[in-house]
């Protein structure tokens, strides 16, 4: 397993709700609003995660049916008990070989996966292949090359003044592909068409330090990896940089925000 591999641990549910499942909820509307699925669709949601969009379909669009696929025991597991609703079917799937009849959803959509997995075009090939004709796919990732997730960016900024060689593991590094035009350029040589794009901002409020620091002591995902793979003495070190520069509010808690590029085409 490679180094930056390693810290792509994203097995622990509760650890990933801690740290960015609470924020990604937050996104998940404001994507859906901006789709604008019509009603009673069957669809397919390819790294379902903990399930904060699949709930977001099932408030806000009135599927007719979901199959929510996602390669994470620990996350299928939180999934399933954060979602009951009968319409929706959860399986342990890869998004690069979908287990899904050819032309037979309606829509297709993936939140904050699509950079973690090894092969984009094979994966977006797939969704086309599933999808039916004039069918709709929507997508969406965080803008880590524009610095888009504020309570990441500050992490690592802290963390690279004091390690040098954490650099590369930051996502603005290991994703550059996560902006506008590079994305509509992959999804097009995909063979998707009428594509499109937009911005969706939330903010990251903490109540505090603690609410800010404790998600990265619990190992879900690169930056976690990274804080609880260091020695004693380097994380206090990391945590008393962060705790100096952070921004605060007059009542204590920490406001910061976040931005993802969302796409859609048919």
């Amino acid at each position: 397993m490679s180094e930056t591999s390693r810290h792509d641990a994203w097995q622990a549910g509760d650890s990933y709700e801690q740290y960015m499942g609470r924020w990604s909820r937050q996104i998940a509307p404001l994507f859906l609003e901006w789709l604008g699925a019509p009603p009673n669709a069957d669809w397919l949601e390819v790294g379902c995660g903990t399930g904060a969009l699949t709930a977001n379909i099932l408030s806000l669009c009135e599927p007719n049916s979901i199959v929510a696929v996602e390669p994470s025991a620990g996350f299928l597991e939180k999934a399933r008990a954060n979602v009951s609703d009968p319409r929706v079917q959860f399986h342990t799937a890869d998004a690069q070989d979908l287990d899904v009849p050819s032309c037979s959803k309606d829509i297709i959509v993936s939140g904050l996966v699509l950079n973690f997995v090894p092969d984009r075009k094979k994966a977006l090939s797939e969704m086309k292949r599933i999808v039916h004709p004039g069918g709709t796919l929507g997508f969406y990732v965080w803008d880590y090359p524009g610095g888009g997730v504020e309570f990441m960016r500050a992490f690592w900024k802290a963390a690279t003044s004091l390690d040098p060689a954490a650099s590369n593991l930051t996502e603005d590094r290991r994703f550059p592909f996560c902006t506008p035009d590079r994305l509509r350029t992959l999804i097009e040589e995909s063979g998707w068409t009428q594509v499109d794009s937009t911005a969706l901002e939330a903010p990251s409020v903490f109540r505090n330090f603690d609410d800010y620091w404790r998600p990265f002591t619990l190992g879900a995902g690169p930056a976690p990896g990274y804080c609880a793979s260091l020695l004693p003495d380097a994380r206090e070190r990391l945590r008393d940089r962060l705790a100096a520069t952070l921004p605060r509010q007059a009542d204590g808690s920490i406001r910061l925000m976040t931005r993802a590029w969302a796409i859609k085409a048919r």
